[in-house]
């Protein structure tokens, strides 16, 4: 017991139990990671397919503007690396990519791929750099979701350039806000995540993935809605409404006063 003791008191003891510490814990580290890093390890042999079609793909349709290896064209086409595959499928979903021309700003237009290649083009350029991930339906579903909320961050986010209704409208600098009339629930929400165009990024800390569907329930319940007054007129709000009656009232006055000269004016010789 003495020997032992007097071992233990030995300066170079300590520095031994520390070595010795420092040994279980990257082993045991070791142990907890690796696991999840077996499993990691890279993409299954499906997903590998998907990517390879999804380059075949890019590189006929999406390489002249942004390159090989999507790094991007200066005055062209940005880089493709880290925007995720959420913005390719919104870009390409939309009709806005394949683009048939540079410009600043792209419409909305008829969709050139269909939903399968958009993935293998998403995945591949997902597989480049990760980024935002397209949403599952989970996360687009609006069971549950709070409507009325919804309306609120609507009205405090995204109706100075989408109308209180998602009409759209213009903006400045000659660009604009498309309406959300023909947008999916996961357009919409990858529109949050990625930012296209004039719009910004939105992401899960600014707004939380549960705000997100509270907002989507309302745009979407806004279509369905009915028009009290009758004539919806774009419900683009009251500029378009006052500038309506303004005029109806206008042409109203210039008939009566047609029809007073007509009826009391006097005859002539």
């Amino acid at each position: 017991m003495t020997s032992i003791t007097g071992k233990r008191r030995h300066p170079v003891a300590g520095y031994a139990v520390v070595v010795l510490g420092l040994l279980l814990a990257g082993v045991a580290y070791a142990v907890v990671t690796g696991g999840g890093a077996a499993s990691a390890s890279g993409p299954s042999p499906s997903q590998q397919a998907q990517i390879a079609q999804g380059k075949e793909i890019f590189l006929q349709e999406c390489s002249s503007c942004h390159g090989l290896f999507a790094q991007g064209t200066p005055g062209i086409a940005p880089s493709l690396i880290g925007v995720g595959s959420a913005a390719v499928d919104f870009q390409v979903s939309t009709g806005r990519m394949p683009a048939k021309e540079p410009q600043a700003e792209f419409p909305r237009k008829p969709v050139l791929l269909n939903a399968a290649k958009t993935r293998d083009v998403a995945e591949y350029i997902a597989s480049l750099g990760g980024g935002p991930a397209i949403p599952t339906a989970a996360q687009v579903s609006q069971a549950g979701a709070n409507v009325g909320f919804g309306q609120q961050l609507f009205v405090a986010d995204c109706a100075q350039c989408h109308n209180f209704q998602g009409a759209g409208g213009a903006l400045t600098y000659g660009k604009y806000a498309p309406a959300l009339t023909n947008a999916t629930p996961t357009q919409i929400y990858e529109a949050m995540l990625t930012g296209p165009e004039a719009m910004p990024v939105f992401n899960n800390t600014t707004i939380t993935p549960q705000q997100k569907r509270d907002i989507i329930a309302y745009v979407v319940q806004t279509r369905s809605e009915p028009n009290p007054g009758g004539f919806s007129l774009g419900r683009v709000g009251p500029v378009t409404e006052g500038l309506v009656v303004f005029l109806g009232l206008l042409l109203f006055m210039v008939f009566a006063a047609l029809w007073i000269t007509a009826k009391h004016g006097k005859p002539h010789e």
